[in-house]
């Protein structure tokens, strides 16, 4: 009998964030309430995040807000973001990084294989490097685990790829 399969990975898509930043960015310098500040977006080194600037952390907040927008326009979670570093202040202007998150962490993986393994006991599943793979003999089966994986609740964006 056939062997079926897929991965659980998290990753983003590096052009349709090329989009969020460009509308952003174009969103920012139109803005009426900005005109006259910092206010601004970068690529952090090797384009793996974004540098929020603006004149304090309300206007961070407004420009993160314009980013998380655009990101819903885009249809990209913004589960991507990785929000946990916090706001440097220093000469009137205020920063933020935040790089993208890639790659489930182990617990992740953990979180995913174990619920898996409970709910669907013909479904095997692996761990592999930063990402789950999961097999079947039956295509339904594996259309089942993908609806359960999608109602985790995980601090990083899931896809499915590889299926075989």
């Amino acid at each position: 009998m056939a062997n079926f399969s897929f991965d659980i990975v998290s990753d983003y898509n590096k052009s349709e964030m090329n989009n969020v930043y460009m509308q952003a960015e174009r969103e920012i310098t139109n803005r009426y309430d900005f005109k006259g500040t910092p206010a601004a977006i970068e690529w952090l080194d090797g384009k793996d995040g974004m540098r929020l600037i603006g004149s304090g952390e309300w206007q961070i907040e407004a420009v993160l807000d314009i980013v998380r927008k655009k990101l819903a326009n885009r249809e990209v979670s913004s589960k991507v973001l990785d929000l946990t570093k916090p706001i440097n202040e220093s000469n009137l202007r205020a920063t933020k990084e935040i790089p993208f998150k890639k790659g489930l962490t182990q617990e992740n993986s953990k979180k995913i294989s174990k619920e898996i393994r409970e709910k669907h006991k013909k479904v095997k599943s692996q761990i592999q490097g930063d990402g789950v793979r999961v097999s079947s003999s039956s295509k339904d089966e594996l259309q089942a685990v993908m609806a359960t994986v999608s109602q985790l609740d995980v601090d990083v964006p899931i896809q499915f790829i590889n299926f075989r």
